[in-house]
């Protein structure tokens, strides 16, 4: 059997730049990807003669940490278009506030906020200003969990989480802000809210720390960010590790294929399957029955149309959709006006031709409940595309032209940061840390983004 001091398992991201790392000291490390590509959703395709992101298109850049790995691997960064994004409403589309964290308002005398919101739901906001904070208080010294969804609707009201803070959290998150733990998806967020004795004047705090977009990407898409790191590694895809078995001081990695030796291993693949990998090895630490489930999974459909009158960018670089908008009205969660938000994308398109994405489906959708996503064919997700965008641009319907579009499918690609799921995260890094040679990260772990993924890592 071929021996290496390190054996990534799994070939996304976390798995590229752990694998990258390990190479740094001075070991041999061999990364192994089930599928036929690397990345994870960081992955690209060609469509309209360019190619686009299909994945995961931008990183959070609330650390230096993503751009910083991007300069290593000499690639350049930019910054979005700043005509900043809109919300799809029931009744209406209205801009949605620049100063926010997840759809949290951190400036109440923003017109933007006033417009969204109407006076009587922003009077309601404005009870965070002097409200006390005693529940909160109790929370962070104990340490209890904490849902986005009550702390956000304790604050500032049900309107503020249904009209602001949903549609943000649904787009970015795929799923409910009740079903996520505030301190996995915002850190440091309650704490400040605890400190400052407001949510919104924590937001503003948060974001003047690092003032402008709060994203970023990569010259080209960030699939490049995949292909340098694949490029600088050692890897085979289409090779799926089976079993894990421990031998004298390391480990025998066991795949379809062949089998390895490692000194060490690091398991960077999804949750679930992680938990299958490891339980078997954990001497009882990890109940089989207690794996991370695997989620309802999302649909990505892009669009290349031939369509000048949005040039005008009427919905900025994007519009997110309120979870209250019937699906029979717009289907989509999401759409992100591809060329409008990224200048290299305008600039490789002819005139008057745009690349638009639309996400269909959340994490937790329930498979029964019939609404588009990750199980519905290739033709309804193109025939649901192909009416929402003309709802959310605001444009007459069959007034472009469908030259090419592309379906992606991703499963396992977001975790649902409940406190359920945050307790199974903490029994995995209890248990890892038991063990000197076996290290675990991804996305499951540390959170939904590049910026939490990386950090993690190079921590």
């Amino acid at each position: 059997m071929t021996q290496f001091n390190t054996v990534v398992i799994g070939g996304g991201v976390a798995g590229l730049v752990t694998a990258l790392t390990h190479q740094g000291r001075g070991e041999d490390v061999l990364v192994l990807e089930a599928g036929p590509a690397w990345g994870g959703v960081v992955r690209g395709a060609e469509m309209g003669g360019i190619r686009l992101d299909v994945g995961a298109e931008a990183f959070a850049v609330r650390n230096d940490v993503v751009a910083e790995l991007a300069r290593e691997l000499g690639l350049d960064t930019l910054d979005p278009n700043p005509v900043g994004s809109w919300l799809q409403l029931p009744e209406r589309a209205v801009p949605a506030p620049k100063l926010g964290v997840l759809g949290i308002p951190g400036d109440l005398d923003a017109a933007e906020v006033g417009e969204a919101l109407g006076p009587d739901a922003l009077e309601r906001a404005r009870q965070d200003l002097d409200a006390p904070m005693d529940r909160w208080t109790e929370a962070t010294r104990t340490g209890a969990a904490v849902t986005l969804g009550e702390l956000v609707a304790d604050r500032l009201g049900e309107d503020v989480l249904a009209t602001l803070v949903a549609p943000v959290v649904s787009g970015v998150h795929s799923a409910d802000p009740h079903q996520l733990e505030v301190r996995a998806v915002a850190p440091g967020l309650l704490d400040a809210a605890v400190e400052m004795g407001s949510l919104a004047r924590a937001v503003a705090a948060q974001r003047s720390r690092r003032p402008g977009a709060a994203v970023a990407s990569v010259v080209g898409g960030m699939n490049t960010l995949t292909q340098a790191l694949a490029e600088r590694v050692l890897g085979r895809l289409n090779t799926a590790v089976t079993a894990l078995e421990r031998h004298g001081t390391g480990w025998v990695v066991h795949t379809n294929a062949e089998s390895f030796d490692a000194a060490q291993i690091v398991i960077a693949t999804d949750g679930p399957t992680a938990w299958r990998l490891l339980a078997p090895v954990s001497d009882g630490a990890l109940d089989p029955g207690d794996a991370p489930e695997q989620g309802a999974g999302v649909a990505l459909v892009t669009l290349i149309l031939d369509h000048p009158e949005l040039d005008a960018h009427p919905r900025g670089t994007g519009i997110l959709v309120a979870p209250t908008v019937e699906p029979e009205q717009i289907g989509a969660k999401a759409m992100t006006h591809i060329s409008a938000k990224w200048s290299w994308v305008r600039e490789a398109l002819p005139a008057g031709r745009h690349a638009l994405r639309l996400s269909y489906g959340r994490v937790t959708d329930d498979p029964a409940s019939g609404a588009p996503g990750y199980a519905s064919t290739d033709a309804d997700l193109l025939r649901l595309a192909t009416r929402d965008v003309y709802r959310l641009t605001g444009t007459e319907p069959g007034s472009g032209v469908v030259v090419d579009h592309h379906i992606q499918r991703w499963r396992a690609a977001l975790p649902v940061a409940s406190p359920e799921h945050r307790r199974r995260v903490s029994d995995m890094r209890d248990w890892a840390r038991t063990q000197r040679d076996v290290d675990i990260v991804g996305a499951w772990l540390a959170g939904t983004g590049l910026a939490a993924v990386i950090a993690d890592i190079r921590d």
